[in-house]
């Protein structure tokens, strides 16, 4: 016969198989979701120094000023009216990022802003004259006269059971730094 410890075996190796099917179909239930929802962003300031870089060689770099503001529901998903929050989510990351293009580089992405949204709060973002909470640095001189910097707020849902989807608002802000450094020691 079977002895204790062999059937103890068998029931928790039986019970980790059913917890398994169980979490891959909560899983499958929400995996395919749309998550993405309309986003606003305005500019009201933009502003760029050229600032002594102490992490490499001994080079001035460009910093960038961002003052901005972000309004969107997270709330809803308004093309189907159903909330992004269900039972399968625990928390949003939010950042908002700059991405553009220079001499050297093909592409640079910096993130300017973020905020994590957990259940139960308020997820209808109105932000107002909001400044960048990151430093905006260029490895270089690439930010003076740049015409075209866009500004996208993306999110990571953060579920209870499966994948960590990366979701981009629809909406995104292109924007042009100003030609001449500022001079003046207050942003």
């Amino acid at each position: 016969m079977n002895t204790v410890l062999s059937r103890a075996n068998s029931l928790f190796a039986f019970s980790l198989s059913v917890m398994a099917a169980l979490t891959f179909g909560c899983f499958i239930t929400t995996a395919f979701k749309d998550r993405s929802v309309p986003v606003d962003i305005h500019v009201s300031k933009v502003m760029i120094k050229n600032v002594d870089d102490f992490t490499g060689p001994r080079e001035r770099s460009d910093l960038g000023f961002v003052t901005f503001d972000i309004s969107a529901n997270i709330l809803l998903i308004e093309k189907i009216a159903t909330p992004i929050f269900d039972w399968n989510v625990k928390e949003l990351f939010l950042y908002l990022t700059a991405e553009y293009t220079t001499k050297s580089n093909a592409l640079n992405q910096v993130v300017l802003w973020d905020k994590i949204v957990l259940r139960g709060d308020n997820t209808k973002l109105n932000l107002r004259d909001v400044k960048s909470k990151y430093f905006f640095f260029d490895d270089g001189n690439g930010l003076r006269a740049n015409k075209n910097i866009t500004l996208t707020l993306s999110w990571n849902v953060v579920p209870n059971a499966g994948i960590l989807p990366l979701v981009m608002g629809s909406g995104h802000k292109s924007l042009a730094f100003p030609e001449t450094y500022e001079t003046a020691k207050s942003y």
